[in-house]
């Protein structure tokens, strides 16, 4: 069966949090996938408020609220006040945070490349279409707000 991609990523996403777990279980990572993709985006973005961490990581505010409390507890993040507007906060990953983000990610992206191709699972071909997805996603992001939508069904009475 030819799974559609996804399918694919879902799977993937999925087993990285596995791994990541296992990692965790046997003292090999200080990390959980929440927390490496929490200071994954940081180092891309720092200085983000908690609703805009939200919504890059895909988590409600209350998840996110608790994974930056324990984060900012182990030092890997720093939590200030916005000087601009001083009910809102700002997150940024500490060297602490990026040197632990590095060696989770590096080590558990190798664990799931080596499950991967071990499952017979399409590597290559997933490779290929995160990066295109990638690449996808990043044009629509510098895609005008107002741009027509092509093909869009007209309205009643047009």
């Amino acid at each position: 069966m030819d799974d559609g991609i996804a399918d694919l990523l879902h799977r993937v996403v999925a087993t990285f949090g596995d791994l990541a777990r296992q990692r965790m279980a046997a003292g090999d990572s200080a990390l959980t996938y929440t927390q490496i993709r929490i200071i994954g985006t940081l180092e891309e973005s720092p200085g983000m408020t908690q609703r805009q961490l939200s919504d890059s990581v895909g988590l409600s505010e209350a998840a996110t609220s608790r994974a930056l409390r324990t984060l900012r507890d182990e030092g890997f993040v720093d939590i200030i006040t916005d000087p601009t507007h001083a009910k809102r906060r700002l997150a940024s990953a500490t060297p602490a945070g990026l040197d632990a983000f590095h060696a989770s990610g590096t080590a558990s992206a190798t664990q799931l490349r080596e499950w991967l191709i071990r499952e017979g699972f399409p590597y290559d071909r997933y490779l290929a279409d995160s990066q295109h997805l990638a690449e996808l996603l990043g044009s629509l992001n510098q895609a005008p707000q107002s741009a027509p939508v092509a093909n869009a069904p007209a309205a009643p009475g047009e």
